[in-house]
């Protein structure tokens, strides 16, 4: 950043304390940049600090000032008129030292500044301070303090005017000042010593001896003392001795920190008049007492008398009322008495003795009475409501009614009576009704709920808490009658249930000790023919779910049973049914890995079926799967058995679908039939009853029609030289000499070697190995039959017909010269033409010769 050089001139003006000062300094300076270059007409801004002691000292004020340079690079601004960045001007006291001004610019009018230097601020500025040091005429000087001992009155000012003889004005902000103050430093004073005294001689109209006045909110008069009276009245004949009015404000406001804020009181015995006389002309309440502390807003007491008497002539009207309009009680009675009542509503009449209500309370939350015991420990109850005439039968003790139609949202609410032992550790009840009667009658019950609309219940209980476990009922007897009678007189259910959780809707169970039954349903109407039990579900759930929870148990989890002479559908101990297009009618599964019990067992002891199984549709009649390494299904017969392990007939003439389809995707075999008896064949197949091909116990067939292949020749698996990847079908193949039973590609002409030809497609592949051998490392080589075979033009075209034998080229034939071809070279005839370039394929009748 270039350096600013500046050149400053500073004027400040003399400034007397008569007269109305300007709080602002000229400040000039001419602007030029690091070459010494006047900056004309430009903006610039200019950081002003005033620096306390030296030339490094604390900044007491700072302000951005900014403006234009003239034509000369001349800027003219005023300091205490820019925007203050710190500190108050017209604050500084030039007084106490020496003051340096600290100017730092930005040529460009924004705030990086330059520091362009600080420079000692000299003897005119401090004409500022003129304005406190005094002038204006003769010697009296400001400040001025005097010390004179004399009894009679230092300063007097009689003015005989209507204007003011003595005015104080302050125009400072900070708290506590004071405009006139009057101070009586001796603490030894005499009574009535006063640090300001207003006397008014005036004997007519309302005259003032102290007039206090605050235009705010404020105190038109103050006073405050550490123990004495702050302001003090004294009246000596019928006037007042302090005296409030407000024609909208508060008359006469007192209020105190640790003391009492007001004492009103009679000294003498024999004044009977009112110690305090409150009335109003109004509408509003005469006397307004609030408290926010935990003491009484109003406290009264007597010897004899009432400690609070209220009287009211008008039947709208209150004696006495308590507002409550917090947490408080509105109006409470207090008795140490064990006779006595705190509070005591009397009826001689035909009214009320007590009566609570709640009059404009919309929220729901009001109570007309509340009656509450257990405060500090405190025993005995709540309420009693007793009658004591024996004759009165007619009228309830109790009554509670409501022309409510109760809170949908919040069934606590809106209820006739609600009952509440509000108390997480309680053992008791909300209501407990009892009765002691020799009858069974109707009606007569410890409680007797009645629904006497078209709707409504004659009884509900409710466990609402969501977290909580207790029973939303609980029915006992210890005698011999039920728990729970229910009867429906109509349509209806004697019993509903349902659940909203997870829980059940009925839940029946019978202790360790007990011999009972959890439950038990029984149609005693022959000509019912409506299910004893009907389970149902809309749900994924199960519809009835059956467990008998005893490892060592031999009963069954359900027992169906049915006795009847007819065998018609439907006539089952269990009869399952499947209405949807999915879902089973039945399923059994053993779902325990290590079990070994089956997942369905069918006896039959009669001669029909042990299961019989029927798809009416495309299903299948019998469809078993298995994951594990079992049988999906398993037939077989005991030791003691004569019967089959199992048959499949198809006896409808017109349908040709196979009798048994049997298809793997994996690599094992498709069928697997193993003989272990002592005789018989492996299989035999018969047409019409008559035997047509038999697999005898060894392994040798016998076909009555003989056999048909579907491929054109016959060949034998040989190993190879070198890897089988290197060869092909097609490929000529000759004898090796290098090992045994080994075959090579042909790579002379002529060659007296030759094997046979690499098939394509044998129809009988002869072997020395096992049946279950892989034949790894082998290739089949065609010996006799129509085997594609590699030919070439080596020994000329090709024609059907001509001998082949092998060409100087690998694996491939050429025909042969029939005068220089001996016994032992031939590989076969062509079968077809070849006359073109390189090496292709054609079919040839292999008859190695």
């Amino acid at each position: 950043m270039k350096k600013i050089l500046l050149t400053v001139g500073i004027m400040l003006g003399s400034f007397l304390a008569y007269a109305q000062v300007p709080e602002k300094m000229s400040y000039q300076a001419i602007m030029r940049n690091g070459s010494g270059q006047i900056l004309s007409n430009q903006a610039i801004a200019v950081r002003v600090s005033v620096l306390q002691g030296s030339p490094a000292g604390a900044a007491v004020y700072s302000e951005r000032l900014t403006g234009n340079t003239n034509v000369n690079g001349l800027v003219t601004l005023e300091i205490g008129a820019g925007t203050v960045l710190t500190g108050t001007f017209n604050t500084i006291n030039w007084s106490t030292g020496n003051y340096y001004l600290k100017t730092e610019t930005d040529p460009a009018g924004g705030t990086n500044y330059t520091i362009a230097g600080t420079s000692q601020l000299l003897s005119v500025p401090y004409a500022m301070y003129a304005k406190t040091a005094g002038g204006g005429g003769g010697s009296f000087a400001i400040p001025y303090t005097n010390t004179v001992n004399n009894a009679g009155t230092l300063f007097t000012l009689i003015n005989d005017g209507d204007g003011t003889s003595v005015e104080g004005i302050n125009n400072t902000t900070t708290s506590s000042i004071a405009a006139v103050r009057g101070t009586v430093n001796n603490t030894a004073a005499g009574g009535f010593s006063s640090g300001v005294r207003g006397i008014n001689n005036g004997t007519g109209g309302l005259g003032v001896g102290v007039w206090g006045s605050q235009n705010g909110s404020g105190w038109g008069v103050y006073g405050v003392t550490p123990g004495g009276i702050g302001v003090y009245g004294n009246s000596s004949a019928a006037g007042y001795g302090v005296y409030a009015n407000s024609n909208t404000g508060t008359g006469l406001n007192a209020t105190s920190t640790n003391g009492i804020a007001a004492n009103i009181s009679i000294l003498n015995n024999a004044n009977s008049s009112n110690v305090l006389n409150a009335s109003t002309l109004g509408n509003g309440t005469v006397i307004n007492v609030s408290s926010s502390g935990t003491g009484a807003g109003v406290l009264s007491s007597t010897g004899s008398g009432f400690a609070v008497q209220g009287i009211t002539s008008q039947q709208t009207s209150a004696g006495i009322i308590g507002d409550n309009n917090g947490a408080g009680e509105a109006v409470v009675g207090r008795t140490t008495s064990n006779i006595a009542g705190a509070v005591v509503g009397r009826n001689d009449g035909g009214g009320y003795g007590v009566r609570g209500f709640v009059a404009t309370n919309t929220t729901g939350t009001g109570i007309g009475v509340f009656g509450q015991v257990g405060i500090n420990s405190s025993k005995g109850r709540a309420g009693r409501f007793e009658n004591t005439n024996a004759s009165n039968d007619i009228n309830n003790t109790f009554e509670v009614e409501t022309n409510g139609a109760g809170n949908i949202p919040d069934n606590t609410q809106g209820n006739a009576a609600s009952f509440l032992v509000d108390n997480t550790n309680s053992v008791g009840a909300a209501v407990r009704g009892e009765v002691n009667s020799i009858f069974g009658n109707f009606g007569a019950a410890g409680i007797f709920g009645v629904s006497s609309g078209t709707g409504g219940r004659a009884g509900l209980f409710y466990a609402s808490n969501p977290s909580g476990n207790g029973a939303g009922l609980i029915s006992l007897t210890d005698g011999n009658g039920d728990a729970i009678v229910a009867n429906a007189g109509k349509d209806g259910d004697a019993v509903e249930a349902n659940v909203d959780g997870a829980g059940r809707a009925i839940y029946g169970w019978t202790p360790t000790f007990s011999l009972g039954k959890p439950a038990e349903f029984q149609n005693f109407n022959t000509s019912n023919t409506n299910s004893v039990i009907t389970a149902k579900t809309v749900g994924n759930g199960m519809a009835g779910d059956f467990f008998v929870d005893n490892t060592n148990g031999t009963s069954a989890a359900v027992h169906g049973k049915v006795n009847s002479i007819f065998a018609n559908f439907g006539t089952a101990g269990v009869y399952g049914e499947s209405i949807g297009t999915g879902g089973f009618a039945g399923l059994f599964y053993q779902r325990n890995p290590a079990g070994n019990g089956p997942a369905l067992i069918a006896l039959s002891e009669g001669n029909g079926n042990g299961i019989t199984a029927n798809a009416g549709g495309s299903g299948d009649g019998v469809e078993s799967t298995v994951d594990g390494t079992g049988n999906a299904i398993y037939g077989w017969v005991p030791n003691f058995g004569t019967g089959k392990a199992g048959r499949f007939a198809n006896f409808n003439n017109a349908n040709g679908q196979p009798v048994v389809h049997i298809t793997t995707t994996g690599t094992g075999s498709t069928l697997l039939v193993n003989h272990q008896g002592p005789s018989g064949s492996i299989a035999t197949y018969q047409s019409t009853s008559t035997n047509v091909a038999r697999i005898d116990k060894t392994g040798k067939g016998f076909f009555n029609g003989g056999t048909q292949n579907s491929g054109a020749d016959l060949a034998e698996a040989f190993d190879v030289e070198g890897n089988t990847s290197e060869y092909e079908p097609g490929d000529i193949l000759v004898i090796s000499t290098d090992t045994d039973r080994t075959v090579e590609k042909s790579s002379k002409p002529y060659s007296n070697l030759v094997a046979g030809v690499y098939a394509t497609k044998p129809g009988v592949l002869l072997t020395e190995e096992n049946i279950d051998s892989e034949l790894i490392g082998k290739v089949p080589m065609g010996v006799i039959g129509v085997i594609p075979t590699k030919v070439c033009l080596q020994g000329g075209a090709i024609k059907r017909g001509d001998l082949l034998v092998t060409s100087s080229k690998s694996g491939v034939a050429m025909k042969a010269n029939i005068k220089k071809v001996k016994i032992g070279q031939v590989i076969g005839k062509a079968l077809q033409d070849y006359d073109q370039d390189g090496i292709g394929k054609i079919k040839v009748l292999v008859n190695i010769k």
